[in-house]
């Protein structure tokens, strides 16, 4: 085993392979871009090297800069992770030729599957089923259409490098294939470097299930089984789970093996993942062998009881695989869920910005989190926007989905937009407990995966008056203790009367209403006037923001944070913004802008589709926006004259920039 290892990644997993190798006696070195100086990955090494500025192209994917740091520090080996360059045939040579050992595949397998076009080229000879689709070499648009109207309707366009969502695009008809042509390419040469197309059939409801294979230098290979990742939007996994819930024990048999096979076919080496479409009849085909580790690899770990970065650092040391197929057995059920930052009501678009309030579960043998961010930190621009990963494991697959609610129950992100509610909806969805999967299955139930805002509760307006009426007695009490009369009755804040007690009323915006609460003093609590009726009511605030309440002889806790002109209640019921009605600053809070589009994360143009004194319908595409990766189209919101197009194609723009300003049609 070497004793050195660079991580050449950033975030959860580099942490995650930081811990692996400390725990192997093995000394690491991090690397960090200017604007990763503060990151947990880089406390997480024992050493760390900056490599260059925040982008991406400038540092993580610099292959010259990350050799040169491990010549630097004297490391013996290089883990790439996944992303970035860990599927880049290129930096395995480089690593190679700088001696250094490759903690992945040998170069010749990560290209002869990193074109999915080539891949199944040699999988069909292998005897792996195939989804029917054009992979040719000529990417003339005439050919590809002409491969999508011989494949039939609806259609995949894929990038033939890379994966994670990128590059891809269904097209329903012929009419949609220009455009999507046209929005892969540009999407896969952004993110690949690579403007390489294919054209597949698009499957009606299939299932996504993948094996983890695994094979050393000595000719072994073995599978780990699989792990559903039907779950997806924008082709991106959102949950995963081991074993696929009703994978029949000869189908599991006859997916493994073909998995082994497509790794042997290659002269596979080290960790990857063999993805298969599984339709409803049973009949699984080949989509791409990923020749990496699998962000969703924790829930192999969970049900086998192996760490797979410990299996990727004894192969690429040299040793044989630490088990034979015979020796590898399930054991349990696990799910894992990725919190992102990104709002699902709006097209999961990515958010950037600060976590000002984190609150994970306790890690345990039932829980595990994975993370590269704490509180306190920023999610920027530059990365993938995920905060952390969440996996459960129990004994069967509804032990384990009990778990997941209850530990989705207690995470508590103050900060920015996540998709928390919605893997929660997903986590309580009646056709998730019964493993109805698809890769549909977000659309398929969008209107209970996505439901429409809710009125303010009872319960969160008695949470919300309370913390109202502590929060001024807490405050009184400070500023009689620093008077020079702590016990005038200036300073008392109980309600008393001369004539006995006065109903007061607090007023709580709720969207473009208002809600009414009345308060009265009933000795150490209070009685709440609620729409639903009266309570009684008493609380405690405690300094760190945590509300216990007794709300009509039941208790209930809620962490209290403050955002804008009011406060988060983040209770195991979900969390509401609610903030007090001001009737003066609410007069002035006009909208003076109703003609601007702004971008809804910074970015950068990469096409402007209308020029100024253009009349535009309403859902006219009117610009292109670049970040994080992928592209967002913003649209307009109503019939209008475009008055002003600040920006051109190249430019960057931040978030709230105006891009596009419209003038109402006449």
């Amino acid at each position: 085993m070497f004793d050195s290892l660079l991580i050449a990644n950033r975030g959860e997993i580099a942490v995650r392979i930081a811990r692996t190798a400390r725990r192997l006696g093995i000394r690491t070195i991090a690397v960090y871009s200017e604007a990763d100086r503060h990151a947990r990955h880089v406390a997480a090494a024992d050493e760390a090297v900056l490599i260059g500025r925040a982008s991406a192209r400038d540092s993580y994917l610099n292959i010259e800069r990350i050799v040169a740091a491990a010549k630097r520090t004297g490391a013996r080996a290089v883990h790439p992770g996944y992303g970035f360059l860990s599927e880049r045939a290129e930096f395995a040579e480089a690593c190679a030729a700088a001696g250094l050992v490759f903690v992945g595949p040998p170069p010749t397998a990560i290209r002869a599957m990193g074109s999915k076009s080539a891949a199944k080229e040699i999988l069909s000879t292998a005897g792996v089923p195939l989804v029917p689709g054009y992979h040719g070499e000529d990417q003339d648009d005439a050919i590809l259409e002409r491969a999508a109207a011989e494949i039939g309707y609806p259609v995949l366009v894929k990038a033939s490098a890379g994966g994670g969502g990128r590059g891809m695009r269904v097209v329903e008809d012929e009419a949609g294939l220009p455009a999507a042509i046209a929005a892969a390419r540009r999407e896969a040469m952004a993110a690949f470097g690579d403007d390489r197309l294919l054209i597949e059939k698009y499957l009606d409801r299939p299932r996504h299930v993948e094996v983890q294979v695994f094979a050393d230098s000595h000719g072994s290979a073995v599978h780990l089984f699989e792990r559903d990742c039907s779950i997806q939007r924008r082709h991106q996994k959102v949950v995963e789970e081991a074993p696929a819930p009703g994978l029949a024990s000869e189908t599991r048999q006859r997916m493994g093996d073909a998995a082994v096979a497509a790794a042997q076919a290659i002269g596979y080496e080290g960790a990857g993942t063999v993805e298969f479409l599984l339709d409803r009849s049973g009949a699984f085909y080949f989509i791409e062998m990923n020749t990496r580790l699998q962000v969703e690899h924790p829930v192999t770990e969970m049900i086998t009881g192996f760490d797979l970065v410990e299996w990727q650092l004894r192969v690429a040391a040299g040793e044989p695989l630490p088990r034979r197929q015979h020796e590898i057995a399930i054991d349990g059920h696990a799910i894992e869920v990725r919190l992102y930052a990104e709002d699902p009501a709006r097209g999961f678009l990515p958010q950037t910005g600060h976590l000002r309030h984190l609150r994970m579960p306790a890690e345990g043998p039932h829980v595990r989190i994975d993370t590269g961010v704490g509180e306190g930190d920023t999610i920027s621009v530059h990365y993938d926007p995920m905060i952390f990963k969440l996996i459960v494991w129990d004994r069967d697959r509804r032990a384990a989905i009990r778990r997941l609610e209850r530990a989705l129950g207690e995470v508590q992100i103050v900060g920015l937009a996540t998709n928390l509610p919605f893997l929660a909806a997903i986590a309580s969805h009646p056709a998730f407990g019964e493993a109805d999967l698809g890769t549909d299955f977000i659309e398929r139930f969008r209107e209970d995966l996505f439901p429409t805002p809710k009125p303010l509760t009872d319960e969160f307006l008695a949470l919300a008056t309370l913390h109202v009426l502590e929060s001024r007695a807490a405050k009184a009490a400070r500023a009689a203790a620093a008077s020079n009369d702590p016990h005038s009755p200036w300073s008392q804040v109980g309600g008393w009367r001369l004539n006995g007690s006065e109903e007061e009323i607090l007023r709580f915006r709720d969207g473009e209403g208002l809600l009414e609460v009345g308060v009265l003093r009933e000795g150490i609590g209070y009685r709440l006037r609620l729409p639903g009726g009266s309570i009684e009511a008493a609380a405690e605030l405690d300094a760190d923001g945590t509300l216990v309440a007794d709300v009509d002889g039941l208790r209930s806790t809620a962490t209290v944070v403050p955002e804008g002109e009011g406060v988060l209640l983040i209770t195991r019921s979900g969390v509401r913004h609610v903030a007090l009605h001001d009737s003066a600053a609410a007069a002035l809070d006009q909208d003076s802008h109703s003609g601007l589009l702004t971008a809804p994360m910074p970015g950068k143009i990469v096409r402007v589709l209308v020029s100024e004194g253009d009349s535009v319908e309403r859902g006219a595409p009117l610009i292109v926006l670049e970040a994080m990766k992928m592209e967002h189209t913003i649209a307009a919101p109503a019939a209008g004259i475009v008055e002003k197009v600040p920006y051109v194609v190249g430019d960057m723009v931040d978030e709230g920039t105006e891009l596009i300003v419209l003038a109402a049609g006449s």
